[in-house]
C-alpha cells in the first residue's frame, strides 16, 4: 500500500527554512513566559517519566470529539456546548506543555511542530467562535464551526503523529540499548587507561558508553542522551572530582547533555533536570586484574 500523498507534504515542512524566523520569535516568547527550571521540568514531564503533552491533549480532544457526536443527535445541544467549553478550557495546560517541549527540539522538528501548534490554535479559535454562536442561539453556525474545529484538530493530530513517530520527538532514544547490548560481563578498558575525574567515551559491542572514573570507582551509562541522542561525553560534569583534585559542585556527580541541557546522575542514570524524561541505562562495573568490565542488567 502506498503512503498517503499528504505524507509527502508534511515531510516537506521539515525543510521549510522560511519558518525559522517565526520559530525563533516563538521560542524567545515561550522561554520568557516559562522561566523557572522547576516549572519547565514539570511541563516536560520529568516527575512522571514521560512527556506531559500527549497525556494532556486527551482532555480537549476527547471533549471535542464527544461534542461532535452529540451535535449529530437532536436535542443534545446543551450537553455539546458544555463539552466544547471543557475542551476549550483545557487547552492552556496542554499548550504550555507542548510549547515547552517544542523549544528543546531540533530545527526540522520545530518546523513541523510550529505548524502543528498553529493548527491547534486555529482549532481552538473555531471552538471559541462556536461557543459564541451557540450563546447567541445560532445553533446551526455553532455546529458548523465546531466541526471545522474538529477537522482542524484532526489534521493537527496527523502532524503531531509525524512529529512523534517519524521524527522521534519525545521518545526515549536509549530504549534500544538493552536489546542491543550482549548479556554478561564485557571488557571495557584497562583501569589505568581511563582518565580520572573527567567524562570519557568508550565503545563496547558497538554501543557508545559514557565512562567516569574516580580512583577505582568507575561509573558507566549510555552515552546516547535519552532526549534526542546527544553525545553525553561532550557535556559538562557537575558535582564530580576534577583532574586537578578539585570538586565541581557537591553531591552525586552528574552529566549535563551538550545539546539541550538534560542532566543525569552518573550513579543511577536518573533524570536530574529536563527536557529528558527517561533515565539513562546504567551499567554495572567491576575491576578484575586491572581490567574494567561492564554489565547491563536486563540485557537480552
Amino acid at each position: 500500500m502506498r503512503p498517503l500523498p499528504a505524507l509527502e507534504l508534511v515531510a516537506r515542512l521539515e525543510d521549510a527554512e522560511w519558518l525559522d524566523p517565526v520559530a525563533k520569535k516563538v521560542r524567545k516568547a515561550v522561554r520568557k513566559v516559562i522561566r523557572p527550571r522547576w516549572a519547565r521540568d514539570v511541563l516536560h514531564g520529568v516527575p512522571i517519566g514521560h512527556p506531559v503533552h500527549p497525556l494532556a491533549v486527551q482532555v480537549p480532544i476527547g471533549a471535542w470529539v464527544s461534542a461532535g457526536v452529540l451535535d449529530a443527535i437532536p436535542g443534545s445541544e446543551n450537553a455539546a456546548r458544555v463539552l466544547i467549553g471543557v475542551g476549550t478550557a483545557s487547552v492552556l495546560p496542554s499548550a504550555l506543555a507542548g510549547f515547552t517541549d517544542w523549544t528543546q527540539l531540533h530545527s526540522q522538528q520545530q518546523r513541523v511542530g510550529l505548524v502543528h501548534a498553529a493548527a491547534n490554535v486555529t482549532a481552538t479559535g473555531f471552538y471559541i467562535a462556536s461557543l459564541v454562536q451557540r450563546t447567541r442561539g445560532r445553533q446551526g453556525s455553532g455546529k458548523i464551526l465546531a466541526y471545522l474545529g474538529l477537522a482542524t484538530v484532526g489534521a493537527s493530530g496527523f502532524l503531531g503523529g509525524h512529529l512523534s513517530y517519524r521524527q522521534a520527538a519525545g521518545v526515549n532514544h536509549s530504549e534500544d540499548i538493552p536489546h542491543r547490548f550482549p548479556s554478561g560481563w564485557q571488557s571495557l578498558a584497562p583501569l589505568a587507561e581511563l582518565p580520572e575525574g573527567k567524562l570519557h567515551k568508550s565503545v563496547v559491542a558497538g554501543i557508545p558508553l559514557l565512562v567516569y572514573r574516580e580512583a577505582e570507582d568507575v561509573r558507566a551509562l549510555s552515552d546516547v542522551c535519552s532526549h534526542l541522542a546527544g553525545p553525553l561525553h561532550e557535556g559538562k560534569l557537575k558535582g564530580g572530582r576534577l583532574q586537578d583534585g578539585g570538586v565541581d559542585g557537591a553531591g552525586d556527580p552528574c552529566v549535563v547533555c551538550p545539546w539541550h541541557g538534560s542532566k543525569f546522575s552518573l550513579r543511577t542514570g536518573e533524570v536530574q533536570g529536563g527536557p529528558a524524561t527517561a533515565k539513562q541505562p546504567v551499567f554495572e562495573t567491576r575491576v578484575s586484574g586491572g581490567l574494567v568490565e561492564v554489565r547491563l542488567p536486563g540485557a537480552d
